[in-house]
């Protein structure tokens, strides 16, 4: 069977089935319920773990970047997760991914909630809950990459970047909720309760979210893509060794793209509990209320930036909005420290929904559009869970750090010009495949590295 043509012209209007609406309902859904366990935990973290997992009289801020530290501890597990879930995604296809990392983060979530503090368990306390840490950062590693494709490769070729944006609308999504369970935790209860027993609500209802999301996936389609490579006999035996060793320069390119929005979005979201409340004395429901505004907005404003990627190209609305990170990192903090509710509001929601969105929204089209089918999943995946490590993972302890050694947040700031601005230069100096096919037979960027008959299985199944 010949290969198709590397370049498919522009696409007239398709009529989206009730196929892929239904995956990216999937995808979204599946998506939300993993990011707001992961959520759950980095609110409790800032809010909660600094005192229950470590010993009394533990400072403030050694508490906070002992806290920190365990968010992190899910990060460096995330590129883990996403080189194994990539290594049998590109084998045995992306849908049974999606189920059993959705049960890892559900599970470890669930254990969360009933794990001891440090005056019943002692220092076995915070080893267990950086052990189930490690599990949910693992699942969600390789949840992004299932999604991503799902939703990306049932799409019609001129609406890919507005399907893709719906997994990335899962993070808003599952945001929105695990701050909204707290707020009400937190206004329902006295700061005694919640610190002795109402956090543990939204942990212990992760089991009851992660049926539902069991539900709806299981009701999904392979994809058509991973279907049409099983049946031509194209799946890659080694994949991530073989993305590794053809088509580096699209990893790394993956990966720098992530800097942005990645960094800055842990710092806008979560560090800013703690500078916030601890620095400036601001009352935390007050920056909850924040964040759930711009996680609702978050629904409509990636989609609609996918959609423009779509007419426009990836890279523009990636330059766009990284740009706009970069001039934001300062305007960011003299917002707080104004200490006016409308202007930190406002200024969230530009660095959030406009900058990092902007960002952020393209990225499931963009990384498939980088990478041959055979080696897809492993490609984006490892890209893109390598930034979570050095980017996301460690911004929030990075940031605390920088806090306690300088003079105010102008460092914290010049650390999130520098990520933003690596985005930036990324993204000048990687191709644009928006119009290719994702069936094409060469990859941008490195075309002449794409997978050979020696490395991959010529009969399947």
């Amino acid at each position: 069977m010949n290969p198709p043509s590397a370049v498919t012209p522009p696409s007239p209007p398709t009529a989206d089935t009730p196929n892929i609406r239904t995956v990216a309902w999937a995808t979204m859904i599946g998506t939300a319920i993993e990011w707001y366990d992961f959520f759950t935990y980095g609110i409790a973290a800032a809010l909660v773990f600094n005192t229950l997992f470590f010993p009394a009289g533990t400072s403030p801020v050694v508490g906070t970047l002992l806290a920190f530290s365990t968010y992190a501890v899910g990060f460096a597990a995330r590129p883990v997760g996403g080189v194994v879930f990539a290594h049998y995604g590109d084998k045995i296809g992306r849908k049974s991914m999606l189920v059993v990392s959705l049960l890892l983060m559900g599970g470890s979530t669930f254990c969360i909630g009933l794990l001891p503090g440090f005056p019943t368990l002692g220092v076995a306390a915070p080893l267990l809950l950086v052990a189930l840490r490690i599990v949910q950062g693992f699942g969600v590693g390789g949840e992004w990459g299932a999604a991503a494709l799902m939703a990306v490769e049932h799409a019609p070729p001129n609406r890919r970047g507005f399907y893709g944006s719906w997994p990335q609308m899962g993070v808003p999504a599952g945001m929105l909720i695990a701050n909204l369970a707290f707020f009400a935790l937190s206004g329902a209860t006295s700061d005694h309760d919640f610190q002795a027993w109402g956090w543990r609500v939204p942990f212990l209802a992760s089991a009851v979210l992660v049926v539902l999301g069991l539900v709806i996936r299981l009701r999904v389609s392979e994809s058509p893509v991973f279907r049409a490579m099983e049946q031509a006999g194209r799946i890659e035996r080694r994949p991530v060794i073989a993305v590794l060793r053809t088509q580096p320069a699209n990893v790394l390119r993956a990966a720098g793209i992530r800097f942005a929005e990645n960094s800055t979005f842990y710092i806008h979201t979560t560090f800013v509990l703690t500078y916030g409340t601890t620095v400036l004395t601001l009352e935390r429901d007050d920056l909850l209320i924040g964040v759930i505004i711009t996680a609702a907005l978050g629904l409509i404003s990636l989609p609609l930036w996918g959609r423009l990627s779509d007419r426009v190209g990836r890279r523009p609305v990636v330059l766009f909005g990284s740009a706009l990170l970069a001039a934001l990192s300062w305007p960011f903090f003299w917002a707080l420290d104004s200490g006016s509710l409308p202007v930190i509001y406002l200024v969230t929601i530009l660095c959030i929904n406009v900058g990092n969105h902007a960002v952020y929204a393209p990225q499931s089209a963009y990384f498939a559009e980088l990478f041959e089918p055979e080696v897809r999943y492993s490609g984006a995946s490892i890209g893109s869970q390598a930034a979570s490590v050095l980017a996301g993972g460690l911004s929030p302890l990075i940031a605390t750090a920088l806090l306690e050694a300088g003079d105010g947040y102008h460092l914290i700031a010049l650390y999130m010009t520098a990520m933003a601005l690596i985005t930036v230069c990324t993204a000048l100096i990687s191709p644009d495949p928006y119009r290719q096919s994702l069936k094409r037979s060469s990859t941008p960027g490195d075309r002449d590295a794409r997978p050979t008959e020696s490395t991959t299985e010529m009969s399947h199944g």
